[in-house]
């Protein structure tokens, strides 16, 4: 039962309510128009009270159908049973109801100029019915149905402005988050083809360097090259995962993953010490972000410093993750602030951590990063 009443109303069950209040309100008119003698005479035959309240009440079961057609009928039946004095006036409820139902609908489906198009012209038709039926009363007829009918239409053009604004919102969520998701997988991207590239360029260079001479190293290279290939193959695909719905996807890189980085790096001539806390679990998009930082870091390495030694430090302390990667090459200028060191910065925001990088007096080169996670694990 609580199901049937929270679930969203299909467009069935919206017909099937509008007819049930069209029952209502047919109602409602029929004993308005049979409550008293039309105009003080002698009492209407039944037949004709039916038909009053059938020709005021009756269109409401499709207004969501027809909703400025059947404002117009429902509104020109009104104003004619009380023209005509069937019904004895709108404070009696009935063609007042049924009007504000019919302008609620047109509140909320017709487009703002056109909604308030017909509500004027039936507000106005309904004033010049009230004066020209009763003299006396009009005042107070004329008060009572603005109120309701006015009330009622722009309670339906709330509504649909709330669903505009939350139709909106929602296409501006799924729009930031498509945004997001590209600049996940772009920082994803450069990460993996920057390193890889890096390494597969020095690799590469030695290989040509030492084919006729010694093709024992030729070939190591060339076996370096293919393993980095490979293993960026791999990391693309997972990074590229999300596009496509039959990938499987592997687990996303951590600290476990820093000992095999460490091992590329040197093969591209860094000698890297790592000093990892082993006893640390993090979760995984953090454990992603320190190794794609460790990643960018050894990769400034190779390619500005290589051949050298680097020490990498990863500690975790009270949900938060200090990394700092640390160079003894001859780096005599910073390192450029390019996509590499945005990214790691990019990384570190998100987090809302703290992130330098420069040369060193002692010589080198060293990023420091620190990412505290404890608020968004």
């Amino acid at each position: 039962m609580i199901r049937l009443l929270t679930r969203r109303l299909r467009r069935a069950d919206l017909i099937a309510l509008d007819a049930a209040l069209a029952v209502v309100l047919v109602a409602i008119c029929w004993y308005a128009a049979s409550e008293r003698p039309m105009s003080g005479g002698p009492a209407e035959p039944g037949w004709l009270s039916a038909l009053a309240g059938l020709l005021v009440g009756g269109p409401l079961a499709a207004r969501r159908r027809w909703p400025v057609a059947v404002a117009v009928a429902v509104c020109a039946a009104g104003n004619l049973t009380v023209l005509t004095g069937i019904v004895p006036d709108y404070a009696s409820g009935g063609p007042a109801l049924a009007i504000a139902a019919a302008l609620y609908v047109t509140g909320v489906a017709v487009p703002p100029r056109r909604s308030v198009a017909v509500l004027a012209g039936c507000l106005t038709a309904t004033v010049a019915t009230l004066i020209a039926a009763d003299s006396t009363g009009a005042v107070t007829d004329i008060g009572f149905f603005c109120l309701v009918v006015a009330g009622a239409w722009l309670l339906g053009w709330l509504v649909r402005e709330r669903r505009a604004y939350a139709a909106q919102a929602a296409e501006e969520f799924a729009q930031r988050a498509v945004t997001d998701e590209r600049l996940r997988i772009a920082r994803e991207m450069h990460d993996i083809v920057a390193h890889s590239m890096s390494l597969i360029a020095v690799k590469a260079a030695v290989g040509n360097h030492v084919a006729e001479a010694s093709p024992a190293q030729a070939r190591e290279a060339l076996a370096v090259i293919e393993a980095t290939s490979r293993g960026a193959l791999v990391e693309m695909r997972r990074a590229l995962g999300v596009l496509r719905q039959d990938a499987e996807y592997a687990p996303a890189p951590g600290l476990a993953e820093l000992k095999a980085l460490a091992e590329r790096a040197a093969a591209g001539g860094v000698d890297v010490e790592l000093d990892v806390d082993k006893r640390a679990e993090l979760p995984e998009a953090v454990g992603l972000s320190v190794f794609r930082i460790v990643q960018e870091a050894l990769t400034n390495v190779v390619k500005h410093a290589a051949p050298a030694r680097c020490r990498v430090a990863v500690t975790v302390h009270s949900g938060e993750v200090s990394i700092e990667v640390t160079d003894e090459g001859g780096l005599v200028q910073p390192v450029p602030a390019g996509h590499g060191l945005i990214g790691i910065r990019e990384r570190v925001t998100m987090y809302g951590g703290e992130f330098t990088a420069g040369p060193r007096l002692e010589g080198g080169f060293r990023v420091k990063a620190r990412l505290p996670y404890g608020s968004v694990a």
